[in-house]
């Protein structure tokens, strides 16, 4: 998967998530996120311009990159919950039950 299908699939599960994975979603961005708020690379630890909190490793806006199943942390921090192509099997193609 390219790294242009990851950024879509975070936004995307943010945005409009599918309604069956809505609840694995957002359990999953909270624990990640609680990693991420601990980690010296989180852009409240630096002073930068964007607005938005994001990693200073790898440049994601932590609110999508965190709900993105088939994304692991750069450095490690966490991993995928699925393959890209088990995300795609997992939702149907109108994006709905």
């Amino acid at each position: 998967m390219s790294q242009l299908s990851q950024i879509y699939e975070g936004w995307r599960n943010k945005l409009l998530p599918p309604k069956d994975l809505k609840l694995v979603i957002e359990n999953t961005s909270k624990e990640r996120l609680d990693i991420c708020d601990k980690c010296p690379h989180h852009s409240k630890r630096h002073k930068t311009i964007r607005p938005d909190e994001h990693c200073t490793y790898c440049g994601c806006t932590l609110s999508a990159k965190t709900r993105c199943l088939s994304c692991k942390c750069p450095i490690d921090k966490w991993e995928a919950l699925v393959t890209p192509e088990q995300e795609d099997e997992m939702i149907p193609p109108d994006g709905k039950e």
